[in-house]
């Protein structure tokens, strides 16, 4: 088993994240915690014993730290490994599984990011259509970036605040350009104000039926060329992004002790089993057990 090292690490971050999340023991229960939302930024701390989340895919950048225990999951075609204090960087649509690697509880938080919130950092510092950065390596024990996420991730019963955001963001493009690869072409101006466009409707709509016809008419592209345009900008593709946001109203719901039906009925899906389906390949687990984690 290859471990990213990390010597030292654990105990710093611990620190910046407060007594709070000093290491658990065996005996911590298994959950979720949920930060107040912030547009665009989720954030959780997970518990686990043994194996956790089934293979799923986010629509978003998946970064966080772990904090106890050995944390293990499968991507891009190899078993992973992170001990406490290395960083997770999980790039959107990419599939992965999850859990505790040893029989010691498993402790981490996550900060998820929609990909636009990055496209509009990069634009504005002179990129604008450049490749979402990629970062091959998923686990790294890196300081600097350690240090950049910690903040955000340190008091999960409060909001984050604009500035810290804006700040936040800013120091994560660089921190993650530093560690990506080659960059693709960058996509014209028209095409990305057509994506852009496309992502908004979609994102103003995300409870009613969508059909390609209709993104056509606000583009002014053909299906086809929208679809390619929208996964070189934001990593994943409209239908994908249109499911997503469904299931995070469905989330929300849930967590606020609404019955499946109810959810599934006002969250376009055609019934409990179609948002049954949905929500594993998204979030590694059932609605169910969801709601079990987060003591809905």
């Amino acid at each position: 088993m290859r471990l990213e090292k990390a010597p030292t690490v654990a105990s710093a971050a611990g620190a910046s994240l407060g007594r709070s999340c000093e290491p658990t023991g065996d005996g911590a229960a298994d959950g979720i915690t949920a930060a107040p939302a912030f547009p665009g930024i989720e954030r959780i701390e997970a518990r686990f014993h043994g194996d956790a989340f089934s293979p799923h895919r986010h629509d978003t950048y998946g970064l966080g730290v772990t904090l106890h225990g050995v944390q293990t999951f499968h991507y891009r075609g190899q078993r992973r490994y992170s001990q406490p204090g290395n960083v997770i960087i999980l790039h959107p649509d990419e599939e992965h599984d999850g859990g505790a690697g040893t029989d010691e509880a498993l402790r981490y938080r996550m900060l998820y990011l929609e990909p636009a919130l990055l496209r509009r950092c990069l634009d504005a510092d002179g990129q604008p259509g450049a490749a979402l950065p990629f970062v091959g390596q998923p686990v790294l024990a890196d300081a600097e970036l350690r240090q950049v996420l910690l903040p955000a991730l340190s008091s999960l019963d409060e909001g984050l605040e604009d500035l810290a955001v804006d700040d936040l963001l800013v120091r994560l493009a660089r921190c993650l350009a530093r560690h990506a690869g080659a960059k693709a072409k960058p996509l014209g101006l028209l095409a990305q104000r057509q994506a852009h466009r496309a992502r908004d409707y979609l994102e103003a709509n995300a409870l009613a039926p969508v059909r390609s016809e209709d993104l056509e008419a606000v583009t002014g592209l053909d299906r086809y060329a929208l679809a390619r345009h929208f996964r070189a900008l934001f990593a994943t593709s409209p239908h994908r992004f249109l499911v997503m946001r469904r299931l995070q109203h469905a989330r929300r719901m849930i967590t606020e002790g609404e019955p499946l039906a109810e959810v599934a009925a006002a969250t376009g899906f055609a019934d409990q089993s179609h948002l049954h389906r949905h929500f594993k390949k998204a979030f590694g687990m059932t609605p169910g057990r969801w709601a079990g984690l987060v003591g809905a």
